[in-house]
């Protein structure tokens, strides 16, 4: 419950990103300066958290001794995450990006035999999550209607479906894979500080392209960029990253802790309805926002459940 309840608090900083990228969208900023800038903003903040806990020796170690799986890993799980999301807010308000995004809580189940367990079997897919993450798909679907009022053309498809479905599939595959070679070695703040300086290649290119071709980023942006960076890209990431590193070795319990992000549609609708004017979505997507929701409650009574009998069939042993 404690790894669900952090969850929860994750997915609310999460919603920042979603709220203030379709601001700086709307206001004319550029999504390469989006993107870039949050991990410029990010590198000093997380270096400091690592360094007064005494552990940046032991991460440069592990930087030094494999930089292309610390190169790969972290250019899928955050460069292939955070690009396709911020390309992504030019498609309409933050919320259906945010609904489109809750793809991410399949897309982990999905991914769980790709990953072995502590006692190095393959782990399986976890059934009863995996139905209960079918009513947060159909939600999903539900929610892109209202997007899709006009034909579901083909460029609704490149900007502003496909990208988020490509990150929803990146951040859990860089994350789990991270955590399955260093969660021994390294900590939660280790390992984000880590990939945050190993994406650095890509985000510094997506910065000088941005520079040659929209110029150098507005005030405003760069304002927004941080709150999402210190929001989003630590205190979110953090928490997450360590939610999920606390169950990382239960697939019914990481699955649920997965699943909280779909909380976060309900923050950033509220937040564009308070801070963007942004009108109430239509009936017929807040049905598809009920049923995200649901899928989420089952998955938290699952996780219950399960802890419940685990500690059951401790007492009788």
């Amino acid at each position: 419950m404690k790894a669900f309840l952090i969850g929860i608090l994750s997915s609310c900083f999460f919603a920042f990103t979603f709220i203030l990228n379709r601001a700086m969208e709307l206001s004319g900023g550029s999504w390469l300066w989006s993107a870039s800038l949050r991990y410029f903003f990010m590198v000093p903040f997380l270096v400091l958290i690592v360094a007064l806990r005494g552990n940046l020796k032991e991460l440069w170690k592990e930087l030094k001794e494999q930089p292309v799986v610390w190169l790969v890993w972290s250019f899928i799980g955050f460069g292939l995450f955070y690009g396709p999301i911020t390309y992504a807010a030019s498609s309409g308000p933050g919320w259906l990006v945010a609904g489109t995004w809750q793809f991410t809580i399949i897309a982990g189940i999905l991914l769980t035999p790709l990953f072995v367990d502590s006692t190095g079997l393959r782990r399986t897919i976890p059934v009863k999550s995996l139905l209960f993450s079918s009513l947060i798909f159909l939600g999903i679907l539900i929610i892109q209607l209202e997007n899709a009022e006009n034909g579901l053309t083909w460029n609704l498809l490149l900007t502003g479906v496909l990208p988020v479905i490509i990150a929803s599939f990146a951040y859990p595959l860089g994350n789990r894979k991270m955590m399955e070679l260093y969660s021994r070695k390294l900590d939660t703040f280790q390992r984000v500080l880590g990939m945050t300086l190993a994406s650095m290649p890509l985000w510094l290119m997506l910065a000088i392209v941005g520079y040659t071709t929209e110029g150098a980023p507005s005030t405003s942006q760069v304002i927004q960029t941080f709150l999402v960076a210190i929001s989003s890209g630590v205190i979110a990431t953090l928490l997450f990253f360590f939610a999920t590193e606390l169950v990382k070795d239960d697939t019914g319990k990481l699955a649920a802790v997965e699943a909280t992000q779909s909380s976060q549609i309900l923050f950033v609708i509220l937040g564009e309805m308070i801070f963007l004017s942004i009108p109430l979505p239509s009936f017929i997507s807040l049905m598809g926002v009920v049923l995200v929701v649901m899928g989420m409650v089952f998955h938290s009574l699952l996780s219950k459940k399960m802890t419940i009998k685990r500690n059951v069939n401790r007492l009788s042993v």
